[in-house]
């Protein structure tokens, strides 16, 4: 008897201990789970709080609840901001695509081709060409402006698209990920078997690595996409004309004018507004993003 009762309290903690294991992934689960909520309502707030400022006239913006609708005025607004000074915020909507798009495509071309050239090519100085730019990674892009105003100036670009767009196709980090992502996912044997089968280096990088390097391309591009978005301070120091100014910037000159006379709920729309083109580029590429990187695993 005394036998039965003593092996119960062990049989009860080897089945304590059986199930401890199970309820330590279930709070890992958890932790990350309210970790990741966190993150998405610290993200999310802000932009909930812009499309609720967007649909309010000027009078219900600061008489009403910042994070609930009143009465929606989103419409009109947006009317209001597309007409105001003459459909400037048009101009400057375009400006941003074209700077984005354009700076972002090429950007992510002479990533793919300089990462690949790291990663798949022997040369003298490889390894210190790739420190270099990754010590460029650290460097603030602040830091750039005033030197590459001066440079403009020099050579008379200020005041013109070069002056934004150059500066945008150079990404240190899309150079430092392309070379990553390229001398993990593309085996050597792949690029031999197409040197002997007579392909040249060109048709083997566009034909063979790129569509490999698919994902690390879509996210140099969305990268640097919202990079140059984003960008205040070269704009601001390299143009003066207004018709060639990107939207942050624009919508910062109409804060700067509210005392004379532009609504701040226009500022508001004109915010929102600006932040929908990149939701956009994102919804569209994700799937592109997605696809590339099932199509590697298989591979």
């Amino acid at each position: 008897m005394s036998s039965v009762t003593s092996s119960a309290p062990n049989e009860s903690r080897s089945a304590g201990a059986a199930r401890s294991p199970l309820r330590a992934p279930l709070v890992s689960r958890t932790g990350v789970f309210v970790v990741m909520a966190l993150f998405a309502i610290y993200t999310l707030v802000p932009v909930w709080w812009l499309l609720v400022s967007a649909t309010k006239s000027e009078g219900n913006l600061f008489t009403t609840s910042s994070l609930w609708f009143s009465h929606v005025d989103v419409w009109a607004n947006i009317r209001e901001v597309f007409n105001e000074q003459n459909g400037i915020f048009a101009h400057w909507i375009v400006n941003s695509v074209i700077y984005s798009a354009v700076g972002a495509a090429l950007s992510t071309v002479l990533s793919a081709m300089a990462g690949y050239a790291l990663a798949k090519y022997s040369f003298r100085g490889r390894d210190l060409a790739f420190n270099i730019i990754l010590g460029a990674v650290l460097i603030p892009a602040t830091m750039y402006a005033l030197p590459l105003y001066l440079l403009f100036s020099e050579v008379h670009l200020v005041n013109t698209y070069w002056s934004v767009l150059l500066p945008s196709v150079v990404s240190p980090f899309g150079v430092y990920l392309s070379r990553i992502y390229a001398a993990a996912s593309i085996p050597g044997d792949v690029i031999q078997a197409g040197r002997v089968d007579g392909a040249s280096e060109a048709r083997i990088f566009w034909r063979i690595a790129v569509p490999i390097m698919s994902p690390a391309l879509v996210t140099v591009f969305l990268f640097q996409f919202v990079t140059i978005w984003n960008n205040y301070l070269l704009p601001l120091l390299m143009l003066n004309n207004d018709k060639l100014q990107p939207v942050t910037v624009g919508l910062a000159s109409w804060r700067e004018e509210f005392n004379q006379g532009i609504p701040y709920n226009l500022t508001i729309t004109g915010a929102f507004l600006s932040v929908v083109p990149l939701i956009i580029a994102f919804l569209v590429l994700q799937r592109f993003w997605r696809a590339g990187l099932a199509a590697g695993s298989v591979k």
